[in-house]
């Protein structure tokens, strides 16, 4: 078995507890702790908490996009790829328990506060929005792409937060309905 770097351990650790627990409530005495290794190397891998939450969500962006490719590239009908993308949102929202979006949870935790953080969790929900506006484009038959789009990427991100309050998944099953509804 490989061994983990000491990079890769400390963005594990924090985002394991950026997630669990929230960015402000987690300090670097408990990284340090239980990612178990000195505070000089924390240090030499990240100038700031704020660097390491910025590591945090280009690693959180990457799966993201990793995992939704991974859905829909062996479909080729694009509405099937749409319900695969649904699919893979209700998936994620499952493993980790209803927990929520890593980038809602550290938007609403932040706000404006931290520009970087808060410029690339808009731009990592636009390129949601984005991928969404090219498999809309990819169905022929849709009249208002923009539009469709739009409503497809509230539709989801509604459902989202729906199941994280509710615990549930059964908002994404009423989503994959009006949105087939709303694709030719």
């Amino acid at each position: 078995m490989k061994k983990e770097k000491v990079r890769d351990r400390i963005i594990r650790v924090a985002s394991d507890l950026f997630y669990k627990q929230g960015f402000n409530s987690t300090g670097i005495n408990q990284i340090i702790a239980e990612a178990d290794i000195a505070i000089g190397s924390l240090y030499n891998h990240f100038s700031s908490k704020n660097d390491l939450l910025q590591a945090y969500l280009i690693q959180e962006e990457a799966a993201w996009f990793d995992g939704a490719e991974k859905v829909i590239s062996e479909i080729s009908e694009p509405k099937e790829k749409i319900s695969a993308l649904i699919d893979y949102r209700k998936k994620l929202q499952e493993t980790s328990e209803f927990a929520g979006c890593h980038f809602i949870k550290i938007i609403s935790e932040i706000g404006e506060s931290n520009a970087a953080v808060s410029n690339f969790v808009k731009a990592h929900k636009m390129k949601q929005k984005e991928l969404i506006r090219t498999l809309v484009k990819q169905n022929k038959n849709t009249v208002d792409s923009d539009a469709v789009t739009e409503q497809i990427f509230l539709l989801i991100e509604g459902a989202v937060v729906t199941s994280t309050i509710n615990k549930e998944d059964i908002s994404f099953d009423h989503i994959q309905k009006i949105i087939q509804g709303l694709l030719p």
